[in-house]
């Protein structure tokens, strides 16, 4: 009698299990398009904050080309690249970029560099880090991220780039080290990755496709 008990409150259990899964996967396909929606429309916007209109003249929003997987961004899927020019000569990228390394996972973000290397801004757009300790990598919660605008791998030097705990020039944050050192050593990789291809990225063919999944 027992074991029939327990045989049906696993049945009704597993049933309930299949009726939840079946709804959360409803409910992806039917958000889906207005989610990624308006994930390109907060791109959209970031990319106005990094850098100022008046700098280029094409339609940037439709001026992008890919990343591939490699292993020196440490991005397992492509990420895309936004670029601007002005009168068909470049100013500006503004590249996906992929922390693998955050306190509770990845932190995706938008670097913009001007073609002579420096930053023209950064933006994080999705991470899980701590509230009110590494969630400070938001623009809406601090201005630390305003930090790295105007610097370079020169500036300061490519040594240098690190937390003031490891030895570098960054500000990291009280009682939460792991979050801004992940980033900072992100975009280091970003700048050096831009210093070694940005040409080839200039002028690489139009390629604007989203990314099938995320960065894993």
């Amino acid at each position: 009698m027992l074991g029939k008990v327990i045989s049906k409150n696993a049945l009704i259990l597993a049933a309930f299990a299949a009726v939840c899964v079946g709804l959360i996967a409803i409910t992806y396909y039917i958000t889906r398009d207005t989610i990624e929606g308006e994930m390109k429309a907060a791109l959209a916007r970031t990319l106005d904050q990094l850098v100022p209109a008046d700098k280029y003249n094409n339609d940037v929003h439709h001026d992008c080309t890919l990343i591939p997987a490699n292993s020196n961004l440490d991005n397992k899927s492509p990420l895309q690249v936004y670029r601007m020019f002005y009168d068909d000569k470049p100013v500006a990228l503004v590249m996906e970029t992929v922390a693998p390394n955050g306190y509770s996972g990845k932190i995706s973000m938008v670097l913009g560099v001007y073609y002579d290397g420096t930053i023209a801004g950064l933006r994080v757009t999705d991470h899980k880090e701590t509230p009110g300790l590494g969630d400070k990598v938001d623009v809406n919660k601090s201005d630390w991220i305003l930090a790295f605008e105007g610097k370079s791998l020169s500036n300061p030097a490519i040594e240098q780039w690190s937390v003031k705990k490891d030895g570098g020039n960054f500000e990291a944050f009280t009682g939460a080290t792991i979050t801004p050192r992940a980033v900072v050593g992100q975009v280091s990789k970003t700048l050096q990755y831009f210093d070694k291809h940005k040409d080839e990225l200039f002028g690489a063919p139009k390629n604007c496709t989203a990314n099938d999944e995320d960065d894993k």
